[in-house]
């Protein structure tokens, strides 16, 4: 079994795993905006994730010869060890729904600020949690002051979010006076990114309709899943280091790579029962369709199944990060807003033609979360072998 045994190590971990936590959820955003189903996108998505998990398994898993203590992922299988199986698939449950969550509320309040959200409440209520749960092997001097920066940066993100708001109402509104002037409007398919026209193709083509709906909304599905995200770290870290003793005595803890599989397994078929159940009942007034119709849109599921890869090593190298250096610490991959946001105004034209107000609020919350990641990854510990 390969085992992550240095603090650079593990902060080389987590800012890979950053990179891909950040960048998933922008692959999934493009193909919402290009009206792809999202209970089609996420069946894709899923069995990827699952994929990533058992080729960790098999792999990292299976190096070299198994130490006391850490045994390889086979020999794990037929252990006695299902207090801490159900604490790692508990955590898939609750990553599932984190997830499933989200993809809803990228259409309704934007990628940037929905995961600004999401991972505000992952790291004020889930680092803690890891803290404690790790007998505090993490420098508190320096963890919680970058607890606090993430809870500034959320304030500004939320000013971000009403500034921007107020910006493209003020453009659809003057698009509105253009029009009864008889300005007309710009060619089809070929709108400015940041101009009301390309805020209106975009409502045309995204398969989540948003003109006319409550921001709350939005709002109320992101705290839900940043809820669901601030509760699968710590469960996993339970699952891993039998803080509560449930395990007997004599068995082995689980190692990170067996955790992950039985999280991994979990979180895949959650997702398998509500996104066909979702197929036949939708929600937010999105069209119905059928397994049959899944099974023949091949529209996107190259990228589909891309964002489940990234998503599952993402995870699958936090979890390493975490069990070397402290899961309060690995939190630290909560600063993906980062990433988020520029593939948003990249890829996605978010904060275009934004007023300076807007631009200010938005270097400001960005600059406030690379001190946050700074501080999380400086509190870094080391655990010590049991």
């Amino acid at each position: 079994m390969y085992e992550v045994e240095s603090k650079g190590g593990a902060i080389g971990c987590m800012l890979l795993s950053l990179f891909f936590l950040g960048t998933w959820p922008a692959v999934m955003t493009s193909l919402e905006q290009k009206g792809r189903l999202p209970q089609h996108t996420y069946l894709d998505y899923s069995i990827t994730n699952l994929l990533a998990a058992v080729l960790i398994a098999l792999t990292f898993g299976q190096l070299g010869d198994p130490k006391s203590g850490q045994p390889n992922f086979f020999t794990q299988l037929a252990q006695d060890n299902w207090p801490s199986v159900l604490f790692a698939m508990a955590g898939g449950v609750f990553l599932s729904l984190g997830n499933l969550a989200t993809q809803y509320a990228w259409a309704f309040v934007g990628l940037s600020v929905t995961e600004v959200i999401t991972a505000s409440i992952t790291v004020v209520i889930g680092t803690t949690l890891n803290y404690f749960l790790d007998d505090r092997i993490n420098k508190a001097e320096i963890l919680f002051p970058g607890v606090a920066c993430f809870l500034i940066a959320v304030l500004l993100g939320a000013a971000v979010h009403g500034s921007n708001s107020a910006d493209n109402k003020a453009k659809l509104e003057g698009a509105a006076a253009d029009h009864e002037k008889g300005n007309g409007v710009g060619v089809p398919g070929e709108a400015e990114f940041g101009t009301a026209d390309f805020l209106i193709e975009l409502e045309d083509k995204r398969a989540i309709k948003v003109f006319g709906k409550s921001v709350w909304t939005g709002l109320a599905i992101s705290s839900f899943a940043g809820l669901c995200f601030s509760l699968f770290s710590p469960s996993f870290n339970l699952a891993t280091n039998d803080q509560w003793h449930r395990l007997k005595k004599g068995v082995d803890h689980l190692v990170v790579y067996t955790a992950f599989f039985y999280f991994s397994c979990s979180c895949f078929v959650i997702a398998i029962i509500l996104n066909i159940t979702f197929l036949y009942r939708p929600v937010l007034n999105l069209p119905k369709s059928s397994f049959k119709a899944y099974l023949n849109d091949w529209n996107g599921r190259g990228l589909a199944m891309l964002s489940g890869v990234l998503c599952g090593f993402g995870n699958g190298l936090q979890f390493m990060g975490g069990e070397a250096a402290g899961y309060a610490a690995a939190d630290a991959v909560q600063a993906l807003p980062l990433v988020s946001t520029f593939w948003g105004i990249l890829l996605f034209g978010e904060y275009r033609k934004s007023s300076r107000k807007t631009y200010g609020l938005l270097v400001s919350m960005l600059l406030m979360f690379v001190v946050a990641v700074a501080l999380l990854m400086a509190s870094s510990g080391h655990r010590k072998d049991s």
